[in-house]
């Protein structure tokens, strides 16, 4: 069997919960040596493995500086609903990091236009952390997030900290409020942030995330405002099973997901995303 594909044993350092359906897990690999040689873009991903249940494909959603790594993960399939039963101290198998990651390096000198949508935000965070700590080197920065509802949200205790990142604007919306629950933000999809978004295409760039039927309709919505193809990026997390390219189970047109993304350039892409 190939060493790509044999999972390191990695611990549960700490456990965060977002919301009710879906927590972060401060994860890091036993072997110190391991750990001590990991490196990472954010976009990338990890497959994570609990042995008799399966392995999924998790993104990095952020690198503490410590030598762990942080996944944020909702509880939906059979692999992530055992995740979440794991307590501090518990293993389990990881590999990785897997994939490319999001054009930060082609991307400097530009301004950055990001949109999320539920989950989609967790691949996104860590863009977000690299340009704080960067600011010098990008331009004018501008986040929009979208959820089912309030209670959907995660990151929500990093939120005020982004709102104070300079020469930045953050925008929040959910599609619907549950009775009971206090927001003062916007009603509406993300797209429905649009008129009043401060991004210009000119030396622009958009990374965008989340259900792929939301990132189709923001790509062509983008277009329509004068976005060019090469300037909108997705990530299309879909259907990766061995993370390198080898089970064919994540093939797009000529590409794999999991190799040759998950983050594409809608230009690379759009013959093959299903049409609207």
């Amino acid at each position: 069997m190939s060493s790509d594909l044999l999972p390191y044993m990695a611990s549960v350092k700490d456990i965060a919960i977002e919301n009710s359906q879906t927590k972060t897990y401060t994860l890091e690999f036993v072997d110190k040596q391991h750990r001590k040689n990991f490196t990472w873009e954010p976009g990338q991903f990890m497959m994570l493995s609990l042995f008799g249940v399966g392995e999924a494909a998790l993104s990095i959603s952020n690198i503490p500086e410590d030598g762990s790594l942080n996944t944020t993960i909702r509880a939906v399939g059979n692999v992530t609903k055992k995740i979440k039963e794991l307590q501090k101290g518990d293993t389990l198998g990881m590999r990785g990091p897997y994939g490319t990651g999001w054009p930060i390096k082609e991307a400097k000198g530009k301004n950055i236009l990001l949109i999320a949508g539920g989950m989609g935000l967790a691949p996104l965070r860590g863009v977000i952390q690299h340009i704080a700590l960067k600011r010098n080197n990008f331009g004018h920065l501008e986040i929009i997030y979208g959820a089912r509802t309030p209670n959907d949200m995660i990151f929500t205790n990093q939120l005020g900290k982004w709102h104070q990142i300079e020469n930045s604007h953050l925008d929040l919306t959910v599609d619907g409020i549950p009775p009971g629950t206090n927001w003062g933000g916007k009603i509406g999809l993300v797209t429905s942030c649009f008129p009043a978004m401060k991004t210009r295409p000119q030396n622009s760039v958009a990374l965008v995330c989340g259900p792929e039927i939301m990132m189709r309709f923001v790509a062509k919505c983008l277009e329509t405002i004068g976005f060019k193809e090469n300037q909108i990026f997705l990530s299309l997390e879909r259907r990766m099973k061995c993370g390198i390219g080898k089970c064919g189970h994540c093939q797009l047109g000529p590409t794999y997901v999991c190799k040759d993304g998950p983050v594409f350039s809608y230009q690379d892409i759009k013959p093959y995303i299903d049409p609207l």
